[in-house]
């Protein structure tokens, strides 16, 4: 009788088990399903979350209040992926305020789908491949640009300018440096 007892008792064991492993798999299968359409919408390495790596070049101008603009640039031509690979990358990040700046209707002309191709050459020429400090741009008289052209560095006052552009503060990124600058670069036209 002990022993029917105990049978009975490892086959109700094995049966919970079975079960509950059999849920997790469904529950697991929902989860990767929903997972799935989410990342239908947009998909690649800048829609994953990391919450113990250090924020790349996209993640330090999603997170300023004073970079939106580039931000919504950025999204229109869909570049996201572009600014969080390995690097290391430069970026010279234009600030709200130097969208400003540009002629009325610009930025809302640049932000229209047709205009993507424009739109992401001129982002790709505030791109640089490199790490470099503030101090050590100065040793630099053109700096080649994502775009594959070249922007000038002028050092006036012992300060280097990039594009005629100002730095006004540098963040180190976990795959690179923003650079932030008080002017829109504009590629030179061809």
């Amino acid at each position: 009788m002990k022993s029917l007892k105990q049978t009975i008792l490892m086959l109700l064991c094995i049966i919970t088990f079975t079960a509950c492993k059999n849920e997790s798999k469904e529950t697991s299968t929902n989860s990767k399903s929903e997972k799935a359409t989410v990342q239908q919408e947009k998909s690649g390495q800048a829609f994953i979350k990391d919450d113990e790596g250090k924020p790349t070049v996209l993640h330090i101008a999603i997170g300023s209040k004073d970079h939106t603009t580039l931000v919504a640039a950025v999204q229109a031509a869909e570049l996201e992926n572009a600014l969080v690979n390995a690097g290391p990358l430069m970026v010279f990040a234009p600030t709200n305020e130097a969208f400003e700046a540009l002629p009325e209707g610009t930025v809302e002309n640049l932000l229209k789908p047709e205009n993507k191709g424009a739109l992401a050459n001129i982002l790709k020429y505030h791109v640089t491949p490199g790490n470099y400090s503030k101090d050590f741009l100065k040793k630099f008289k053109k700096l080649g640009q994502a775009n594959n052209g070249y922007v000038k560095v002028d050092v006036v006052d012992g300060e280097p300018l990039i594009g005629g552009a100002k730095i006004i503060a540098s963040v180190p990124a976990g795959n690179g440096i923003v650079h932030v600058i008080d002017k829109v670069l504009l590629p030179p036209a061809e």
